[in-house]
């Protein structure tokens, strides 16, 4: 199950206002885009959610948790996250029923993707839900990773890239938890880690463009899902190069 999403072609069809901001929808549904009386996915069962959220300045998510792994990835503007100042590109990353936040935009705003591989309802708020929070530590860990911002390469940068790199951006875990930065260069490729070993991947392209096996070029802020039962990922840059981020999340079944 490979999943592709091209950002301007998903921008221009899918960008919706919200309160202090906009949301688009990448790959699967997510509560603001479900149908009302539509069934929903089972618990525990593989299902990629990917959207764009854009905060205005000095918008602020208050603390809350979810039911679901997630990912986070700021790609423009900056601002806070519970203790850690964020900005393009920080990844952070909570297991379910992990309280974090709140989330505070500067003054230019902050985006970030939500990546997640199976199905939430929604964010939980603090202090209200916090009895259901302590209820659910008998089933689950908490976790909470962070990634300072590592801005991506300038068209300069990545038109000296020679030969196809990668940097470790989370530590990998023995649950499959992990994440990678590529840097590929122009028209050359690279082979991703080994899905089995988590419970999916997205990829992020960050700077270029890159392709992969039946898609054409997918530009900056593109996402593609990567499911366990699928042969690690081939990506082949475009003329410009590539520079690419990988989020593995931690296998399903480890509960």
């Amino acid at each position: 199950m490979i999943l592709t999403a091209d950002s301007e072609q998903r921008r221009a069809a899918n960008r919706r206002k919200t309160g202090n901001g906009w949301l688009t929808t990448f790959i699967g549904e997510n509560r603001n885009t479900l149908q009302p009386g539509a069934p929903v996915p089972p618990a525990g069962t593989l299902y990629p959610m990917a959207f764009l959220v854009e905060k205005q300045a000095n918008a602020v998510v208050k603390p809350h948790f979810h039911e679901a792994d997630q990912f986070q990835v700021v790609v423009q503007g900056g601002g806070r996250l519970g203790l850690h100042d964020v900005g393009s590109v920080a990844v952070h990353y909570t297991d379910p029923f992990s309280a974090y936040g709140p989330i505070v935009a500067a003054g230019d705003g902050v985006s970030w993707f939500t990546l997640r591989n199976s199905w939430d309802p929604g964010a939980q708020y603090m202090p209200q839900e916090r009895d259901r929070l302590r209820a659910a530590r008998a089933r689950y860990q908490h976790r909470e990773s962070t990634a300072a911002p590592l801005p991506p390469l300038s068209p300069a940068e990545l038109a000296a890239v020679r030969d196809a790199g990668c940097v470790e951006v989370l530590e990998h875990a023995a649950d499959g938890l992990g994440s990678w930065r590529y840097t590929v260069p122009a028209l050359g490729g690279v082979i991703g880690p080994d899905p089995a070993d988590g419970g999916g991947q997205f990829w992020l392209v960050l700077a270029g463009s890159a392709a992969v096996p039946g898609s054409a070029q997918l530009p900056v802020q593109s996402c593609v899902f990567v499911g366990p039962e699928d042969a690690a990922l081939a990506v082949t840059a475009g003329a410009a190069g590539a520079e690419l981020l990988c989020l593995q999340f931690p296998r399903l079944a480890r509960h």
